[in-house]
């Protein structure tokens, strides 16, 4: 499949979803939740028809399906499977990474202001219980780095950070620098690679992060769904989470006991909860097929979103409205850009809703309207919302 055919009008892709009838909608939402592929129903059936013929039998076939998403997880980020534990979304493996933490002893947690309301809250309200919160400005993003690695001391429990940030869109580099600095104090860090995941490249080895956690999941660009998430743990992890599921001793319930302590597993099991759902592995196994057969490398999705990214600044170009009406930042690079396009406005909220009104599917975080393309969508599709959008500001403000 070449770049071009998706380009066009119409989209090659488009016919392969045909459920979420991508081709008749205008779903700007590519940074949140990307249209499933048909077969990703199939997989739905194919759980529902295996509880069915083999009812409390199903969970060797769910198993396999739950390895072929850590398998999937595993290419994305170039790393193995043995790394890579499941979860049904971040926050329960975000708590069970800080539940591993020696807060009594080191009490300080590092992060930005820019992180996702997942690690967010859940670090506001440690805060309260007296954990020391340091929250470093995640603007400007070019020296980001270098002002966390200052702020770590030996009584740094963890760094956690973004790749790419939810509310901008800004990748973060030499991430490698915060794991070095980690290491040299004994701290942990956790690297939140959701925004990053099957549409900007992401390698443990090219970014330097083999001693680093990285939590994700399949929700936004992976088209996995919800139930899809996973954390990437350390080889040699000898951490031992308060927060435990009975998965976590799964291979080793038949065995003994050398004293009283709870065991765990040697590798990333050992931050494993607990009998879930298992449709969204069968969902999530069958899209990461789709993926690898029609050769939708994270490469190749990554020219699309930029072609995407850039058609959509151009037909914004165009409108020529008021900068201080609405506008995108041009300061950043295209190189430093994510999966998503941010329009920076006071009136975000309600242009979403009108945006919707006229069947224009984008979302908001505060003062910023997100515009999420996809690989399914032509230029054609992605020209009609920004005109639409323009048509909006002309009338109404």
């Amino acid at each position: 499949m070449q770049a071009e055919q998706l380009y066009q009008s119409p989209n090659k892709l488009a016919p392969l979803y045909s459920r979420f009838k991508v081709a008749e909608r205008l779903l700007l939402t590519g940074h949140s939740h990307q249209a499933w592929p048909d077969c990703a129903f199939d997989g739905q059936v194919l759980a529902w028809e295996d509880a069915a013929c083999y009812v409390d039998e199903k969970w060797e076939r769910a198993f396999a399906q739950a390895q072929a998403v850590k398998a999937g997880f595993a290419d994305l980020i170039e790393d193995h499977e043995r790394n890579i534990t499941l979860g049904s979304n971040t926050h329960e493996l975000v708590t069970k990474f800080l539940s591993a933490l020696p807060l009594g002893k080191r009490p300080k947690l590092i992060t930005t202001d820019g992180e996702f309301h997942t690690i967010r809250r859940q670090l506001d309200r440690l805060g309260e219980e007296g954990v020391q919160i340091i929250k470093v400005p995640s603007s400007p993003a070019a020296d980001l780095v270098e002002r966390m690695r200052s702020a770590i001391d030996e009584k740094t429990a963890a760094v956690l950070i973004s790749k790419v940030f939810y509310h901008s869109a800004v990748i973060v580099k030499d991430l490698d620098r915060l794991a070095d600095r980690c290491q040299e104090v004994g701290a942990e860090l956790l690297v939140d690679a959701y925004h990053a995941l099957n549409v900007v490249p992401f390698s443990v080895t090219s970014e330097g992060l083999a001693s680093a956690f990285i939590v994700g999941g399949g929700y936004k660009y992976c088209q996995l769904g919800e139930g899809n998430c996973f954390l990437r743990v350390p080889p040699g992890c000898t951490l031992r989470p308060v927060i435990t599921g009975w998965f976590a001793e799964f291979d080793i319930l038949s065995q003994q006991r050398q004293d009283n302590r709870v065991p765990y597993p040697s590798d990333a099991a050992r931050f494993a909860g607990s009998t879930y759902d298992p449709t969204s592995h069968y969902r999530g196994a069958k899209v990461f097929e789709f993926f690898h057969r029609y050769q939708l490398s994270p490469e190749f999705l990554r020219t699309i979103n930029q072609h995407q990214v850039k058609h959509l600044m151009s037909c914004f170009d165009a409108l020529d409205v008021n900068p201080t009406l609405i506008d995108y930042d041009r300061s950043i690079a295209p190189d430093d850009r994510g999966g998503f396009l941010v329009l920076h406005t006071p009136h975000a909220h309600i242009l979403q809703h009108l945006l919707k009104q006229r069947g224009v599917h984008t979302d908001h975080r505060g003062t910023s309207l997100r515009l999420g393309p996809a690989p399914y969508l032509s230029d054609a599709q992605l020209s009609t919302a920004m005109q639409i959008l323009g048509e909006i500001l002309r009338e109404r403000f």
